[in-house]
This record gives structure tokens, C-alpha cells and sequence, in this order.
């Protein structure tokens, strides 16, 4: 296992980490022979809820004035390609795509006009959740922290724009979500000078942006694919655990 950079069809190989200016081993392989693993395991995943206003509606929820935070396992986190468990303990397990931020430097009380200058780069997640759990805990924790419920990837982009994509989910190919990143309730700037004023982020920390309306159950045998214009596609399959 090993960190790369992708370049075109290839991917080359980084000598340590990919935060900074990397060094490169001079091993390359083509990317069709490369198994992608999710992009960075960080030390923690900050979700945001109900951060675009047709999602919140969806579920029967005001928009929240300051945005709404959760946590993630690292554990959850699996890669492009690697079917997502669906939990003997949940009914209905859901698929929410979203736009993930990648934190490249330890920061913390960062203001709104610095917080971009901390971020390292920008991939695909999929926040899954156990809808019944959610509304039989009240809060986040089970219902988002099974292992598998957080599929990122497929790759790490470091020049992106953020402010303005659109980001799509499908299941088996149906389109079901449908939304872009300008409908955010909270900007990324903001999101960042929120979380950075309640924990120090470390380099590798996730913020998964919240999701657009249109999320819904998947079943064992299905197929997710969430796709953001810029960043690519992630793929999972689903299975029974």
C-alpha cells in the first residue's frame, strides 16, 4: 500500500505523504493495474447535516442557522469499489453523495478569508446512514458509524473549485440526487472557520459538506455511484454484512 499521484493513465508513487511538496520514488505503474484504496484514512470525519435546504425538507427538518456538526469513525472509511454492509440492526440504510474537503495543515480558529489556504484538496464521499437509527437515536453516532458507511475516493484533487459543481448520486444507474455545491446553506469557508472554532483539525481531517436532496434506501445487490463534476465518480456496491 502506498500513496500516488495520478497523472493521465499512470500512477506514480509518493516516497512518504502527499501533504507539502511530495517526493516521488520514480516507481510508476499503469492506473488500469492499480487497486485505488480511499484516498486518505484521516484522524476524523466532520459531517455537516442539513446543509442544502431541499434535503433538509426532504426530511421533515428546518435549516439549521450554524451548521449542524457530527463525527464519523476513521473505521467507516472504505474505498472506491468496496461494497458497503448493510447492518443486520438497520431496516434502511441510505445513500447521501456529497462534495469532501481535505484538510492539509494543522489549523485551528481559522477565519473565513484563510480557511481555502488550509485545504489540501477535494474528493467524493458517500456519508451512508441508517435512516431508522437516526430517528431512533436522536443522535448521529450508530446510525453513521458503521464500518463501510463512509466510501471516499476515487482520487485526491488539489486544483478545484468548489464553489459551484454538481454532484450526483445513482443506484444502479437510476439518477436520484442531483444538486450543486452553490446551493450549500454554509459555504466551505464557513464550515471550516465553524469546525476550526470547536477542534483542532489535523492534516487528513475530513469535512463532508452535507448532501442534496433526492437521498433514499439501497439494497443488498444494488450499486452506488456518486459522481462530482471535476473529481470523478465513486463506485460501491452493496451487500448484507
Amino acid at each position: 500500500m502506498a500513496f500516488v499521484a495520478v497523472h493521465g493513465e499512470e500512477a506514480a508513487e509518493i516516497a512518504e505523504h502527499p501533504f507539502g511538496t511530495p517526493t516521488f520514488t520514480g516507481r510508476k505503474w499503469p492506473l488500469a493495474d492499480v487497486r485505488l484504496l480511499a484516498p486518505i484514512l484521516p484522524t476524523k470525519i466532520i459531517g455537516i447535516g442539513r446543509n442544502y435546504a431541499d434535503h433538509a425538507a426532504e426530511l421533515g427538518n428546518e435549516v439549521p442557522a450554524e451548521p449542524l456538526v457530527f463525527l464519523k469513525p476513521n473505521t467507516s472509511v472504505v474505498g472506491p469499489n468496496v461494497e458497503i454492509k448493510i447492518p443486520a440492526a438497520s431496516e434502511r440504510v441510505d445513500f447521501e453523495g456529497e462534495l469532501a474537503v481535505i484538510i492539509g495543515q494543522p489549523c485551528r480558529d481559522v477565519t473565513k478569508a484563510k480557511a481555502m489556504s488550509v485545504v489540501m484538496g477535494y474528493t467524493i464521499a458517500n456519508d451512508v446512514t441508517a435512516r431508522d437509527l437516526q430517528k431512533k437515536d436522536v443522535q448521529f453516532t450508530r446510525a453513521k458509524g458503521f464500518d463501510t458507511f463512509c466510501p471516499m475516493g476515487p482520487f485526491i484533487e488539489t486544483e478545484f473549485d468548489p464553489s459551484d459543481v454538481r454532484v450526483v448520486t445513482e443506484l444502479d444507474g437510476e439518477v436520484k440526487q442531483d444538486g450543486r455545491t452553490s446551493l450549500m446553506v454554509h459555504d466551505i469557508p464557513s464550515l471550516i472557520e465553524y469546525v476550526s472554532g470547536i477542534m483542532t483539525l489535523l492534516p487528513g481531517d475530513v469535512i463532508l459538506t452535507g448532501t442534496p436532496a433526492g437521498v433514499g434506501p439501497m439494497k443488498a445487490g444494488q450499486t452506488v455511484s456518486v459522481t462530482v463534476d471535476g473529481l470523478g465518480t465513486l463506485t460501491n456496491p452493496v451487500a448484507n454484512r
